[in-house]
C-alpha cells in the first residue's frame, strides 16, 4: 500500500507543478527510476497507475525483463551505458535516456539495424561540466546532432540531464534553466532523424523545480519506492 500511496502523492505534486507551470498535467512523463527495486514493488506501482519504468543497470534490467517485472509499463534505459551492453538492451527498451557518445550511437544503431528497429534515445549533456558525470558538452551538441542523419536506425527524442547533488531547495534551477534554453533552440533547428520531444531532468529531491524550468519528464525513485539501500 506504501508505494500506492506514494504514487500517488508523486502524481499529485507532478500535476500541481505542471499547472503552475502553465502546463497540463498529462504533459509531464513520470519514469519511476526502479534501481534495486523488486518485480512486486514495480508491479505494484504498474498496478497504481505507473506508465514508465526506469532502469540504471542492464543486468538487473535483464534478470526483471525476464520475471516479467515491467509488464504493462513502457521501459526506458536511464543508467551509464557500456558500448558491450548495448546488444542486451536492443529489443527491450523503448527508449535509451543516457546516450553519451558518438560511439554509444554507432553501436545502437548498429544493434538497432540487426534487429529491424528504430532505437529511440536522448542525448545526455553534461550540464554543469562535472569531470565525474558523463555526457555531451553543451558545445558539442550542435555538431554531434548534425551527424544523426548517419545513424537511420537511430532517433533523438530530445536530451537528459543529471545536474549536481543539491542540498538545497532551488540550487539546480540555474542547470535546469540552462537545460530548457538549449532544448529550445534545438528545436527551432532542422536535424535529419531528430526529434525535441523530451526534456528529461528532475528527481526526487528536485523534480518541481525542473519542472517550472520546462522539464517534461522526470525520473523519480526514492520518493516512490522509499530511501534504497546502500549498494557496492
Amino acid at each position: 500500500m506504501e508505494v500506492s500511496e506514494n504514487l500517488k502523492s508523486v502524481m499529485s505534486r507532478i500535476s500541481e507543478a505542471a499547472i503552475k507551470s502553465g502546463r497540463q498535467p498529462c504533459d509531464i512523463h513520470l519514469v519511476a527510476a526502479t534501481k534495486t527495486i523488486s518485480g512486486e514493488k514495480i508491479s505494484e506501482a504498474i498496478g497504481a497507475g505507473l506508465k514508465i519504468c526506469g532502469e540504471n543497470r542492464v543486468q538487473e534490467l535483464c534478470e526483471k525483463y525476464e520475471q516479467g517485472a515491467y509488464e504493462g509499463a513502457e521501459l526506458h534505459f536511464i543508467g551509464r551505458l557500456q558500448r558491450n551492453k548495448v546488444r542486451l538492451l536492443a529489443g527491450k527498451c523503448s527508449l535509451i535516456q543516457s546516450v553519451d557518445s558518438l560511439e554509444l550511437l554507432k553501436e545502437i544503431n548498429k544493434r538497432a539495424k540487426a534487429l529491424g528497429l528504430v532505437q529511440d534515445v536522448l542525448l545526455q549533456v553534461n550540464i554543469a561540466g562535472e569531470q565525474s558525470k558523463a555526457g555531451f558538452e553543451p558545445s558539442q551538441l550542435d555538431e554531434v546532432l548534425g551527424e544523426i542523419g548517419g545513424f537511420p536506425f537511430v532517433f533523438v527524442r530530445g536530451i537528459m540531464a543529471i545536474p549536481p547533488i543539491s542540498y538545497n531547495k532551488g540550487e539546480n534551477r540555474p542547470y535546469f534553466a540552462g537545460m530548457n534554453q538549449l532544448f529550445v533552440d534545438i528545436r527551432s533547428k532542422k536535424y535529419d532523424n531528430v526529434s525535441m520531444d523530451f526534456l528529461s531532468m528532475g528527481m526526487s529531491g528536485d523534480f518541481e523545480d525542473a519542472i517550472a524550468e520546462g522539464s517534461n519528464m522526470v525520473r523519480v525513485g526514492s520518493a516512490i519506492f522509499g530511501v534504497r539501500p546502500l549498494q557496492p
